[in-house]
């Protein structure tokens, strides 16, 4: 039994689309052969993912139609579980910057494999909580981003121009602060910081290639941390386009970049944080681990 878990929410309501479009493909690749039993769920309307996973058969197939923050969920919820079942992700949100990071894994289907994915990932402390992440963690212009693209989604059904937001943020609406970054225990303090993430994954954003030379399945198990701090408003506005194609790394001046097992940020004012995708508001520091 294939059971597909497809969210309808993702993609700016566009879920169901994408549900159909892959029983489409499913379909069309076992044109001609048996096809092996299909099921669709809502993945809202299951209320216990761990207990639905260990009710499936060993030799079932599970696949998440949805974005990151889809993915991100349900990976959390069953992260603990030795999952016997092939699990594949059919890529259908707004940024998916999970399936950037791992298009190279990609099947003629259109489906990532996530065993191999699930298997190791950092958790972010934050707040009094405790989560896994698939791509990273937003603290700064990022982490802002999110929340005002979350305030225009309560008023209006239209799509987020994240684009916007972070240019706007940029020319006064964001204010850099003040931030103590911590690696593996060796710390440095920097003025004027504009963002500084933790990445397991390479991208972020929906589509700002943050951390170039971060690799998921990396055997260190490394997060990188980025620092981007510059007193110029205009010199970072001049700049931030290039990280969609990850060539923000050439303005040395203005970017740190880190890698270890333990990232800590402090920041000098509360802030707006993110992880892949999901808001968390005043936040004064977190905690990454990556062991």
């Amino acid at each position: 039994m294939i059971y597909i878990l497809y969210n309808p929410l993702s993609n700016n309501k566009k879920g169901e689309e994408a549900r159909a479009e892959l029983e489409k493909k499913l379909s069309e690749a076992a044109s001609g052969t048996p096809q092996a039993e299909k099921t669709f769920r809502d993945i809202r309307e299951i209320s216990d993912t761990k207990s639905f996973i260990q009710g499936l058969k060993e030799d079932d197939e599970i696949i998440i139609v949805g974005g990151d923050g889809t993915v991100s969920r349900f990976i959390n919820e069953v992260y603990d579980l030795k999952l016997s079942q092939k699990v594949s992700l059919y890529s259908a949100g707004s940024g998916n910057d999970f399936a950037s990071d791992t298009a190279a894994f990609k099947d003629e289907k259109g489906l990532i494999p996530l065993n191999q994915f699930m298997g190791s990932l950092p958790i972010v402390k934050v707040n009094g909580m405790e989560k896994r992440f698939i791509n990273g963690i937003g603290y700064g212009i990022d982490g802002y981003c999110c929340e005002v693209g979350d305030e225009l989604r309560e008023k209006s059904d239209e799509p987020v121009n994240y684009a916007g937001i972070a240019i706007m943020g940029l020319l006064g609406k964001f204010k850099p602060f003040t931030a103590k970054v911590t690696v593996d225990g060796n710390t440095k303090t920097y003025k004027n910081v504009w963002l500084a993430p933790a990445m397991i994954g390479k991208y972020y954003g929906g589509g700002m290639i943050i951390a170039p030379e971060q690799d998921r399945l990396n055997k260190e198990k490394t997060v990188t941390c980025v620092v981007w701090h510059n007193w110029s408003k205009l010199g970072t506005l001049i700049a931030f386009p290039s990280v969609f194609k990850g060539e923000h790394v050439k303005h040395k001046k203005m970017l740190d970049f880190y890698t270890g097992h333990e990232v800590k940020v402090e920041a000098n004012r509360a802030i707006a944080l993110q992880i892949d995708g999901e808001t968390v508001r005043n936040v004064h520091e977190y905690t990454v681990i990556y062991r």
